[in-house]
């Protein structure tokens, strides 16, 4: 079971990282970030100074050693201001780092997982297509090996490609076999973003402006054969990778942001509400005000607890896929009605983009589609659970 304490290495992992956000963000510094949907990135590096970019990553390759609870409570921690750094640390240590230790050939390793431990370098995803949402096997981007096998040509388009611009990597799920059978035919390869033959284009977007989210064309695009993730080893075995571990550990980053941000929604609404005066008396005083914050505070409790017993399982490698999609689901959805009942607690000002509250309601209610919807996270319930009928 999920411990009932937690373990002291990350309370103190939380103080440092409280200290650090008072520091390096403060709240008008992320309200600047948010509207240019940029993030700064000396500050991200001031974090990964901190070693916590190696929680996804073994000592052997330069890490701190594999801690997921750990690396899910940073992102939590760093989410209570926002998905400026929160984010940019999942493309480091989440979408590089646990992929790569997952997935990585030993030679991509020895490469690549120190200089992510150092956080000196960022993966975007390269999964969704304009015409492949959940469907991820039916993916149309190519790779078609050249030069004997040493080299390979990519075409084809991603989309909701966050970070692309800036990222060093993508993370590429692409067809690899036309003729092979479905789930035997897709392959990962890691595309340098600088590469000649790459179109980046803007996709404006409501929430989680720490960077863009883009379209990526890839149009000859040709990769050494090296970046194929695993090596030939992963040559036609992407979907192995793709529902393997990592996929079950994917869904928890973007529930950790959910719950950072429902969680700095009800501290920002307990302390408006004990320092708004109205008729003769602080609002905390009315009881409508009064039950609409034990509420959340209950509903944010109860979203803790699933986060990280999921977490756990996914720690201990323990079978976790349905517990991580039952935290996605619920956290997901019940961190919407979190932060809008706060939101109606500071009234008007809820709506006014000098409180951060606005910020936090256009965030969250991304929350129940992006990282694998809502919808999709029930088919795996049901499935996984083995309901008839699907």
């Amino acid at each position: 079971m999920y411990f009932t304490d937690e373990p002291e290495h990350i309370t103190q992992l939380r103080d440092t990282l409280k200290k650090f956000a008072a520091a390096e963000m403060p709240r008008e510094k992320l309200r600047a970030w948010d509207k240019a949907s940029t993030f700064d990135r000396a500050v991200f590096d001031r974090l990964a100074a901190l070693g916590v970019c190696g929680l996804t990553i073994d000592e052997e390759y330069g890490g701190s050693g594999r801690d997921i609870v750990a690396a899910i409570a940073v992102i939590d921690e760093l989410a209570r201001r926002g998905a400026a750094i929160a984010g940019p640390f999942i493309h480091c240590a989440f979408y590089g780092g646990l992929n790569m230790s997952e997935n990585g050939s030993e030679e991509q390793k020895r490469e690549l997982l120190p200089r992510l431990a150092r956080g000196e370098i960022l993966f975007a995803y390269g999964l969704s297509e304009p015409d492949v949402g959940g469907d991820l096997a039916s993916v149309a981007t190519t790779a078609r090996r050249i030069d004997g096998g040493a080299r390979l040509v990519l075409n084809g388009t991603k989309r909701w490609c966050t970070a692309a611009r800036i990222a060093d990597y993508m993370y590429t799920l692409v067809r690899s076999d036309g003729d092979a059978p479905r789930y035997r035919n897709l392959s990962f390869v890691l595309v340098p973003l600088s590469l000649p033959g790459i179109t980046i284009t803007t996709i404006d977007h409501l929430g989680l402006r720490y960077a863009e989210t883009t379209d990526v064309t890839l149009e000859d695009v040709v990769v050494p054969a090296d970046r194929i993730v695993g090596g030939e080893a992963g040559w036609n075995n992407g979907w192995r990778m793709l529902a393997g571990p990592a996929l079950d550990v994917e869904k928890l980053e973007i529930t950790a942001v959910t719950l950072g941000i429902a969680t700095a929604a009800v501290d920002d609404a307990w302390t408006y509400a004990q320092e708004r005066v109205q008729f003769g008396k602080p609002i905390a005083g009315h009881q409508s005000v009064r039950h609409a914050l034990v509420d959340a505070r209950t509903k944010l409790q109860a979203c803790k607890h699933m986060l990280y017993h999921a977490a756990w399982l996914a720690h201990e490698r323990k079978p976790c896929s349905v517990e991580t999609s039952m935290a996605k689901l619920f956290i997901g959805e019940t961190a919407v009605d979190i932060v809008l009942a706060c939101q109606k607690i500071l009234g008007a000002y809820g709506c006014a983009s000098e409180y951060d509250m606005e910020r936090y309601v256009r965030d969250v209610v991304c929350m129940p589609i992006v990282g694998g919807s809502s919808n999709m996270q029930r088919n795996n319930i049901a499935n996984r659970l083995g309901l008839l009928g699907g």
